[in-house]
């Protein structure tokens, strides 16, 4: 299994910003991400226009776990276990029968291969630069300060 080369902050505010997403919204997490050092975007299904309220509650949510001072941890964990707590949809069919689990505190868990920071103290100022809506697709833009 080989490690995605994501940027450790981005990918972690990734986690942050995909969790953010299912708890204010209920929409699944990202569908497809463009993970950068520099800026990053995630694509979710939605049903309209973010607004820009919305936009700052959830850059606000994204940085109050960010404040939290969470531990990233990670486990291996059988497939059929994950199951009951993850979506693992995502996994290839030839996936091994132990994921790797990363959690943010206790404010997120995601089957994962790709590198994070130890803590999110880490991660830095998570901020929205752009948004935009097209047929079903809520696009977020976002940087680390």
């Amino acid at each position: 299994m080989s490690e995605k080369t994501y940027d450790p902050r981005m990918h972690t505010a990734e986690h942050i910003l995909n969790q953010a997403m299912v708890r204010m919204f209920g929409c699944g997490r990202a569908f497809s991400a463009h993970i950068e050092k520099k800026k990053s975007k995630c694509d979710y299904r939605f049903h309209r226009e973010l607004q820009p309220d919305e936009l700052r509650a959830i850059e606000a949510e994204v940085n109050r776990v960010i404040g939290s001072n969470a531990d990233i941890t990670e486990e291996l964990v059988p497939k059929q276990d994950a199951a009951q707590f993850l979506d693992l949809s995502k996994l290839p069919p030839d996936a091994p029968d132990s994921i790797r689990v990363v959690r943010v505190g206790n404010y997120d868990a995601c089957a994962c291969i790709g590198p994070h920071v130890m803590n999110t103290r880490e991660i830095g100022l998570f901020k929205i630069i752009s948004s935009d809506y097209n047929s079903g697709v809520a696009r977020l833009r976002f940087r680390l300060g």
